[in-house]
């Protein structure tokens, strides 16, 4: 089970990184992670789908592509979801109490891949054992 704490920890261990807001964690100006309440919209929407609204804080994450958004959902729903909101928009959401803190650390840091500088993506990569 993940926290805020740990969101915090690991974003604030990757370069040029800033919580810009409370729960709001950006790289430069680029978002890469969120908190992302449930909206009225978002609920009635997993309703009519028959999905029960989970409860706790959510986490919205930047992934590369809408594929892997959906393989994330597929792969783990008990974890991962989106809503309609996020149509077209590569974004997860994330149950924060239901994830790891691996497999956050490797989602948050793959959402910094995506929104951070390429010269500095390539200098992250090259200092990874």
């Amino acid at each position: 089970m993940a926290t805020w704490d740990d969101v915090a920890r690991i974003v604030g261990e990757l370069p040029l990184t800033t919580e810009q807001a409370p729960h709001e964690w950006r790289v430069g100006k680029k978002l890469m992670a969120w908190e992302r309440p449930l909206r009225k919209s978002d609920r009635e929407a997993m309703a009519q789908a028959g999905v029960a609204p989970p409860a706790g804080d959510i986490l919205g994450v930047r992934v590369s592509d809408e594929g892997v958004k959906f393989a994330l959902v597929a792969d783990e729903p008990e974890v991962y979801f989106t809503t309609p909101h996020f149509d077209g928009y590569p974004a997860v959401l994330v149950k924060l109490a239901e994830i790891d803190v691996i497999a956050l650390e490797e989602l948050l840091t793959e959402a910094w891949l995506t929104q951070a500088p390429k010269k500095l993506v390539k200098e992250f990569l090259a200092g990874s054992p």
